[in-house]
């Protein structure tokens, strides 16, 4: 049986957030919740593993080239190639990003720790993501800009999506020995059904 207390996420900090020096700021916000942080490792990323990581597929890729086509056309630019190659060119750039300086992986184990830690993470795009998310609160970056400059939006981390991608992600950044089981003294508190022997 799977316990909900050892759901687990996995969060990247991206370059930015480590250029910026954010690593201490982002990790404090995760603890606050009764998280518990069970792998860290700070490490550059191959574009192979970023390429396995987002594992997009040609329906995907020609789904968002035909935005991108949209777009150019609705904005008097010339359409260059196919959509699904426009469509390639999204995950290229976020490629191409994580690899440009180190990333932080970090895997995070809590009761509900995928919907948790989105909730933290905030929206995609930081200028619309809400007021108290790290990306809202800590970043300005918009898909406008980014677009503009033919290049992947700046929005600090990366995380799952659903609890399935949580524990695909985790196997391609992380081995088995580099997670560590063991109990905080803070779980007693969130989790335990009866609080006994606080007082003196």
């Amino acid at each position: 049986m799977n316990l909900p207390q050892k759901e687990r996420s996995f969060v990247a900090i991206k370059p930015d957030g480590v250029q910026r020096s954010l690593i201490g700021e982002i990790i404090k916000r995760f603890e606050r919740t009764g998280l518990k942080l069970i792998g860290l490792k700070m490490m550059m990323a191959t574009e192979e593993k970023c390429w396995v990581h987002y594992n997009k597929d040609e329906k995907w890729y020609e789904e968002k080239g035909n935005t991108v086509v949209k777009n150019r056309t609705a904005a008097g630019l010339p359409v260059e190639k196919a959509a699904v190659e426009y469509g390639r060119d999204i995950i290229g750039a976020l490629v191409k990003f994580m690899t440009c300086s180190p990333i932080v992986a970090m895997v995070w184990e809590g009761n509900q720790a995928v919907g948790i830690v989105k909730k933290l993470v905030g929206g995609t795009e930081p200028t619309t993501s809400d007021v108290g998310t790290l990306r809202g609160d800590l970043t300005l970056d918009s898909y406008e800009l980014a677009n503009l400059a033919s290049r992947a939006v700046r929005n600090l981390i990366h995380c799952s999506d659903k609890p399935e991608e949580a524990l695909r992600e985790i196997e391609i950044w992380f081995n088995q020995n580099e997670l560590i089981n063991y109990r905080l003294v803070q779980e007693q508190i969130l989790y335990d059904v009866n609080i006994d022997g606080l007082l003196e």
